[in-house]
């Protein structure tokens, strides 16, 4: 049983949040932290980082960073919303299972009405579906549709699929925020231009997630729509989100933008889950629950070798129904990790039949 201060015997399956700190991204909060530099974000490092993100999307942004995914969620959600709007996403999408109802907290009670689809992604049908579905004063008025690069089942919006939903949008009049935690891997998965599934599919503002792509923390809110950023600032402030020193959130992303390590360790994290889902796709015995396009798999195991797995040390989430297990790769898993991790699963199926 490992102390508190030591780390876990071995990498682990469970999250991309379980990962140290990538070398770009530690370097550069080395160098960031010699000497002073102005507090509140007016130091060379966070004007460095919005400079990159400026480039990296071929566009002229307004970029602002939080301390984590569910500030930069909620918060670009509420810049977009009036407290008598609703919020369309998936219905397994983050900002409704996971953010302990921070959206409508920080949108002064904004409803978050979900959308049903296929693998994760929100079908523009029934997204249409749910403007129709009521237009009376007595119903939260639909704003904006929140769409998740990759998606909670580790699945990706192709660009063609990005367009029907913007199409979906511009017919309603509603906005999108697009929860990018892991839009990196997305980016690794398509191999486009960041631009081809922002900006111009209609994506409004983006949250960039950095800590699960090698950061210890931060992510990046990017408006596309810059006059939705107007007193942006004051909100972060409010919200606990306006760190005073500023330049130890921006900096580890000027490490992993300025030489393209947040696409070589996403583009690893995702090889790493095709490695993983080649090996178990091998065995008879295992039925996938989702289409592998990103950094993790998904897969039905039987009770007895999920509980005989955790017995021998590995840790992984088992969220999504009885025998459903999500194996997530990160910027560190080797293949021999892969490997580890799959021959105890065949050894484990064996023995049960």
């Amino acid at each position: 049983m490992p102390s508190e201060t030591q780390p876990l015997s071995r990498r682990q399956f469970a999250s991309d949040n379980y990962s140290g700190i990538c070398p770009e991204a530690w370097r550069a909060m080395e160098q960031a932290n010699a000497g002073h530099a102005p507090g509140y974000g007016d130091d060379a490092w966070t004007a460095r980082a919005a400079d990159l993100l400026r480039q990296l999307f071929e566009v002229d942004c307004e970029v602002f960073f939080t301390f984590n995914g569910t500030a930069a969620n909620s918060l670009a959600l509420a810049s977009m919303c009036q407290s008598y709007h609703s919020i369309l996403c998936h219905e397994l999408a983050h900002v409704e299972t996971d953010e302990c109802g921070a959206p409508e907290f920080f949108s002064n009670g904004t409803k978050v009405l979900t959308v049903p689809g296929e693998f994760g992604k929100i079908e523009p049908a029934a997204a249409a579906r749910a403007v129709l579905k009521r237009s009376d004063i007595h119903f939260p008025k639909p704003r904006v549709l929140s769409i998740t690069q990759a998606t909670e089942l580790g699945t990706v919006y192709s660009v063609a699929e990005l367009q029907e939903l913007w199409e979906v949008a511009r017919r309603h009049d509603l906005r999108i925020h697009m929860d990018g935690a892991r839009f990196s891997n997305a980016i690794a998965s398509l191999g486009v231009a960041p631009k081809e599934i922002t900006w111009k599919v209609g994506v409004d503002v983006l949250c960039f997630g950095g800590t699960k792509n090698g950061m210890a923390v931060g992510d990046a809110i990017v408006f596309f729509k810059k006059e939705l950023a107007s007193e942006f600032a004051w909100r972060c402030k409010q919200a606990g989100q306006l760190a005073s020193k500023m330049r130890f959130l921006a900096a580890p992303w000027v490490g992993m933008l300025a030489d393209g390590g947040w696409l070589k360790h996403a583009t690893h994290a995702n090889q790493c889950a095709a490695r993983l889902e080649d090996r178990l796709s091998k065995v008879p015995q295992i039925e996938f629950l989702s289409r592998r396009q990103a950094n993790s798999v998904f897969v039905k195991l039987p009770l007895p070798v999920i509980e005989a797995l955790r017995a021998t040390g590995w840790k992984f989430y088992t969220f999504i129904g009885a025998g459903g297990v999500r194996l997530m790769c990160g910027w560190d898993t080797t293949d021999e990790d892969v490997d580890s991790l799959a021959t105890d699963i065949e050894r484990l199926l064996s023995i049960g039949n």
